[in-house]
């Protein structure tokens, strides 16, 4: 899937609001003209993280936003919709924490 990059949206995950949520909001988002999903960080992050940006395992998915199928179920639903995803990788920002 290679869809012209012409217009992003930003989404926030959260406990609250992960990949499912966002699933469900490709049909609008693809009717706005958004080309890409940009996510904000989803690999694991420390426990009650509200933003992602302190990863402590970033070879897993978190599971507080649904874990590796929900990414992958949001991802094909936005290929389907002719959409990307981008990704927000935050490699320096690592926490500094026993759950490190």
């Amino acid at each position: 899937m290679n869809a012209e990059l012409r217009a992003t949206y930003r989404l926030q995950l959260t406990s609250s609001f992960g990949f499912a949520a966002a699933r469900e909001l490709v049909p609008y988002l693809r009717d706005l003209g958004i080309s890409h999903l940009y996510l904000s960080p989803s690999f694991q992050a420390r426990p009650g993280s509200t933003h992602g940006y302190d990863v402590i395992d970033p070879r897993r998915v978190s599971d507080d936003l649904g874990g590796s199928d929900a990414l992958r179920a949001l991802s094909g639903a936005a290929r389907d919709a002719g959409m990307g995803v981008i990704l927000d990788v935050v490699p320096n920002h690592m926490a500094a924490d026993d759950a490190n």
